[in-house]
């Protein structure tokens, strides 16, 4: 047992020790009361000379239980307060002071403590529990010169008490007297029998004293009634590294990994080990163990995943098996979550990653790397409703990122919630500093808000200051123009955007489709007609770009291949509420969102 042991032992005896002073103290006080003796004691120096209590005293009697109770309720400065005043009526009461100095140390305040102990033990010296708890308080206090005389005076009174030889030991120990403590350590060993930590205890002070030799005679003698025992493997396992004896710290290593397979700081370092000599098995199969064990904590296995991440050689497949391992031994913790979402989105399984992104974020909100990693990844994925719903959530954690008022409003406009976008977004666009990209996205997702509104001049208002801000974007110059188009307005200025737009960037389905539905909407069906076929060529699987098609063969007399293509479209998930009415009555409608 190690001296924090004792002071555990000690501790307990502490938090019941009141309810002794105070059973003890009745006892007494009974006893006074019916006999009216006298108790006597030798006269002390600087000391009141202890007088018999009787009825006059009551008051005295009455503070005394009454600290005791609020010492029983936890109320420690009530507790003192009462016992204070018992020592203005009597000065030589060893249990006050005991009391006094319990409350104290409860307090954390240490000096105090300490001088009502000393008090305690100078008032009653042959009182070993006075003794015993002063012993251990100067030791807690780091005074292990003054335990020392303690522990050597409880152990005179009791030679084979094994808690004060050990005690007593570990302050030889603490005062750098070596040759003692390997004294009080062989004592010790004499009344309980070998044990690995004592043997360990005097390996190591033999080291001290440079005596390797010794050191390890006794490590070999304890292994000689305990050969299992992980302690002493692996004392013997550092003191081969260290002293560089690494074939022999190896074997011990091994070893200790099958005398405590639980032992999982013991597997990793064996797995590093062969690591540095090129076992990739056997590296990956300690990795799996160790990482398994509870003594290693989530941190330390996070680093090895991330430098294995970091590196520039291909994942093996046991990397994702030791970041399942983690998701299963720490299931509610979000570190194993969001590195799970990093190996999978390496693996390009965006889904998987994000539903482990998501399980990060809800063990820990406080994260906003995840929670913007989550925003991103619902955006790119077109889950709007999702988007909608996290970056609400995330607005309340972090109200003042301009980005995610951002991301809110463009899923409100995708799901055409417009007012809430509305609100949003000029709520978020009063944050921006220095961003001009992201200011002219917010003018123009305020633009796509008024155009859901109908507010066409407040939608012009806002696209235009987009495009001035950042003159170079296409997908502004692309989705004002066809915002024109659905409202039939400024055809000619929706035909100059998307003209532009054509010119930077070429090939376009996307644009291509936006410049056919200007002239469509113009009344330009040929030159329509060529536009749809272009992006049509380069994106047959767009639902907007299929039910152009239509709409332009529907213009060009060929009806029944119009509603072939708006069928099409139908299947490929077209939210235009007019298409059903189209296909039903073979007649073109304006496209209604």
């Amino acid at each position: 047992m190690k001296v924090q042991q004792y002071i555990y032992i000690k501790n307990l005896f502490f938090s019941c020790r009141g309810i002794k002073i105070y059973v003890a103290t009745l006892v007494l006080l009974f006893f006074l009361f019916s006999c009216g003796t006298h108790k006597q004691t030798k006269k002390e120096p600087n000391l009141v000379q202890k007088e018999a209590v009787s009825v006059q005293d009551y008051p005295y009697i009455e503070k005394f239980h009454e600290g005791l109770r609020f010492k029983a309720k936890g109320e420690i400065d009530n507790a003192i307060k009462s016992l204070n005043y018992c020592l203005t009526v009597r000065q030589d009461d060893d249990a006050v002071y005991y009391a006094l100095s319990e409350l104290y140390e409860q307090k954390k305040d240490f000096e105090k403590s300490v001088q009502n102990i000393e008090t305690a033990v100078k008032l009653a010296p042959d009182n070993t529990w006075y003794t015993q708890e002063m012993a251990y308080l100067f030791f807690e206090q780091n005074k292990f010169d003054k335990a020392l005389e303690s522990f050597e005076k409880l152990i005179k009174k009791e030679p084979g008490n094994v808690d004060w030889l050990y005690a007593y030991a570990e302050c030889l120990v603490r005062l750098g007297k070596n040759k003692e403590a390997i004294k009080a350590l062989d004592k010790t060993e004499e009344q309980v029998g070998r044990h690995p930590e004592f043997a360990i205890q005097k390996f190591n002070l033999y080291l001290r004293m440079k005596q390797p030799n010794k050191a390890l005679q006794e490590i070999e003698n304890a292994r000689k009634e305990f050969p299992d025992e992980p302690q002493l493997i692996g004392t013997l396992v550092d003191y081969y590294f260290q002293t560089h004896q690494e074939a022999k710290a190896i074997s011990m290593l091994e070893q200790l990994t099958i005398t405590d397979p639980d032992n999982g700081r013991a597997h990793l370092g064996l797995a590093d080990i062969y690591r540095q000599q090129g076992k990739k098995k056997e590296y990956l199969s300690e990795l799996k163990k160790g990482f398994a064990c509870d003594d290693v904590a989530i941190d330390a296995k996070m680093k090895i995943l991330i430098d294995m991440y970091d590196a520039p050689s291909k994942l093996p497949q046991e990397a994702y098996e030791l970041v399942d391992i983690l998701v299963k031994k720490y299931p509610t913790d979000a570190k194993a979550y969001s590195i799970q979402g990093d190996y999978l989105l390496k693996a390009e399984k965006t889904t998987e990653a994000l539903n482990s992104y998501k399980q990060a974020v809800k063990y820990d909100k406080t994260k906003f790397t995840i929670w913007n990693q989550v925003l991103l990844m619902e955006y790119q994925a077109g889950n709007y409703s999702d988007l909608y719903l996290d970056s609400r959530e995330c607005l309340t954690l972090f109200p003042s990122i301009p980005s995610v008022y951002l991301l809110n409003g463009v899923a409100a406009n995708q799901l055409r919630k417009y007012d809430d976008a509305e609100s949003t977004l000029q709520a978020g666009k009063e944050m921006v500093v220095n961003d001009k990209i992201v200011e002219s996205e917010f003018y123009s997702q305020l633009g796509e808000a008024y155009f859901g509104l109908k507010k066409y001049t407040e939608a012009k208002t806002n696209y235009e200051p987009a495009l001035t801000i950042d003159p170079s974007s296409t997908a502004n110059m692309n989705n004002f123009a066809y915002q024109l188009g659905l409202a039939k307005i400024d055809l000619d200025r929706a035909e100059e955007l998307i003209k532009t737009a054509n010119l930077i960037s070429p090939n376009q389905a996307h644009f291509l489709d936006t410049y056919g539905w200007i002239l469509f909407q113009k009344g330009e069906y040929p030159k329509a007609k060529e536009q749809f076929e272009k992006a049509y060529n380069l994106n047959s699987k767009d639902r907007v770009i299929t039910e152009h098609m239509g709409d332009i063969a529907f213009k060009s007399g060929q009806i029944d291949k119009a509603v072939e293509f708006w069928q099409k479209a139908k299947a490929l998930g077209s939210t235009n509420k007019n298409l059903d009415k189209k296909i039903e009555k073979k007649d073109y409608y304006d496209p209604i969102y």
